[in-house]
């Protein structure tokens, strides 16, 4: 099991001391989304600051062009080693038209076109032929020397891809090289609606689950025993009214019957209503959302609950010396865990 932290997606300085840090203490990759900083710039500096782990980012493909992010994406391949892992998110109308001013049309079909282009322009810089893809929303047909970088030496970048609903997760299956759930996700999402939708994907694309690489989804809350995992709890209201209010998302509420609650998450936060509508979430849909284990438990609780994913990220408390050597006993022990990677519902109807 590879295990993932996170280096902020803030400040350029802070970044490679980060990083850093997160190698030092054992982490398998290190990664960051798109908030208030360029996620590609950000990369830059947790690669220039390591030298073994495997960095990523989540980057928003509709804000740029596919040839941006690859061009981006194959530099900083070459700069870490092979160590550079390319997340894409496709995020939601709103944001792509009013916030980044570029144009919205159906996200899936059009996200499998962008991951398709990115292959055909890495392909193209790998073994210098002339580009002739030609999708239905991208097109790479031009290339000459002056703008042809090479092979970079290392296989293509891995390209991971952010899903939440039917037709991503398809996609994710179908044509990326993992696929990254939201954290807005229940256990009972995940393997009634995400994980089957990523086989179909799988099927389509003539692949199987060892060809994908899944990180285990939803909120989880760890902690040293019960009490404290009792008191996290309630840090979590913020992040499910938050993304609940999103109508994008509404997928989760309807696998359990929650529609109105996530219309009325909505209509608050279009009056601006953010602190009141922590309080509206109820106990058995907080209880429903957390999924939580004692840190000595996560071993345990990785190899009967992400059974089929060989992704996980957590953190614990690292400010002692005694606190640093009991969390890098756990990462160890989560590190050894072997999981089929296979969804327990759908391991009948994977290939032998």
């Amino acid at each position: 099991m590879k295990v993932g932290g996170s280096y902020p997606a803030g400040w350029l300085a802070n970044v490679g001391p980060e990083a850093r840090r997160l190698e030092e203490l054992g982490y398998d990759s290190a990664g960051t989304g798109e908030m208030a900083h360029d996620p590609m710039v950000l990369a830059t500096a947790a690669a220039l600051a390591t030298e073994r782990i495997e960095i990523g980012t989540l980057a928003i493909a509709f804000a740029r062009a596919p040839m941006v992010l690859a061009m981006g994406a194959w530099d900083l391949q070459q700069a870490t080693g092979g160590r550079f892992a390319l997340s894409l998110g496709s995020q939601v109308k709103g944001h792509i038209q009013r916030r980044f001013g570029m144009p919205w049309s159906a996200p899936a079909p059009r996200m499998r076109d962008y991951i398709r282009t990115l292959h055909a322009i890495w392909d193209s810089f790998e073994s210098g032929e002339k580009p002739d893809y030609v999708g239905g929303t991208y097109q790479f047909t031009l290339m000459n020397p002056l703008f042809q970088p090479g092979p970079s030496g290392y296989p293509r970048p891995k390209v991971m891809l952010a899903a939440v609903g039917e037709g991503m997760t398809r996609v994710a299956g179908e044509v990326a090289d993992g696929v990254l759930p939201h954290g807005f996700t229940t256990d009972r999402y995940m393997r009634e609606v995400f994980l089957p939708n990523v086989g179909k994907g799988l099927e389509r694309g003539g692949r199987t689950w060892q060809d994908i690489e899944i990180t285990g989804g939803g909120f989880a809350v760890f902690g040293e025993d019960e009490s404290e995992i009792e008191q996290k709890l309630d840090g979590l209201r913020q992040p499910i009214s938050f993304y609940g209010s999103t109508r994008s998302y509404h997928h989760v509420w309807r696998v359990h019957g929650w529609e109105d609650l996530g219309m009325q998450l909505h209509s608050m936060s279009l009056e601006g209503r953010w602190e009141e509508m922590q309080q509206i979430i109820p106990e058995d849909v907080l209880r429903e959302f957390a999924q939580t284990s004692t840190y000595d438990n996560l071993p345990r609780f990785v190899a009967e609950h992400r059974e089929y994913a060989s992704r996980v990220s957590f953190a614990m408390p690292v400010e002692t010396t005694a606190q640093r050597e009991r969390f890098q006993h756990v990462l160890r022990e989560v590190q050894k865990v072997e999981t089929p990677r296979v969804p327990r519902e759908l391991a009948a109807t994977e290939p032998a």
